[in-house]
């Protein structure tokens, strides 16, 4: 049996069939090692909030930086159990009151995202081609773990760009940064 799948870049949406097997490979080969090496980068900016200034923000309208760390890490769980669940259920993510500041965000989003991960990955490969719905949407299981990437790395630029006005230092993202600069020394006497 195939489904719909929607395949949503910027600019383009195409809409083609996908088979369970290969909603199987699409997860395991491509959204798996992309959630793992994501989450690597987002432990870090998370780890980079100055606990003492988390409440800054650079507008009225702007979620805070506690708000948005506290937002990536909980839709990443809530992403991923939902799949795993076939049905999206905000308790799962939930964070607790105990959590107070960056560093036992941090705890509890290594702790849940890994069982979040295991229980997405163990998925069976049917289930990802199930249409599954949130809020506005109604897409197979499969699309979400996408959605989830672009949804956090969205949310994880805004908090990056918050770091160096609290007086913190920004993390290599996709590549050094001005606080984590690649030394070419050694590059250059390779060559």
């Amino acid at each position: 049996m195939s489904r719909q799948y929607w395949l949503v870049v910027p600019g383009c949406a195409r809409v083609f069939d996908m088979t369970p097997e290969q909603a199987h490979f699409l997860l395991q080969e491509v959204y798996l090692p992309q959630i793992h090496h994501e989450h690597r980068t987002t432990c870090r900016v998370i780890a980079a909030v100055p606990a003492d200034r988390s409440s800054y923000k650079p507008d009225e309208k702007s979620k805070s930086a506690w708000e948005l760390a506290r937002h990536i890490a909980s839709t990443e769980i809530f992403f991923m159990r939902g799949v795993a669940d076939g049905a999206f259920n905000r308790e799962h993510s939930a964070i607790p009151d105990a959590v107070k500041t960056p560093a036992d965000l941090l705890k509890w989003y290594e702790e849940n995202h890994a069982r979040a991960v295991a229980r997405l990955a163990e998925t069976p490969s049917a289930d990802l081609v199930k249409n599954l719905s949130f809020a506005i949407f109604d897409f197979p299981a499969i699309q979400y773990p996408a959605m989830m990437i672009s949804h956090s790395a969205h949310h994880r630029g805004q908090l990056s760009a918050y770091l160096r006005p609290m007086g913190a230092k920004v993390p290599g993202i996709y590549g050094p940064s001005a606080d984590e600069p690649v030394d070419m020394s050694s590059r250059q006497a390779e060559a």
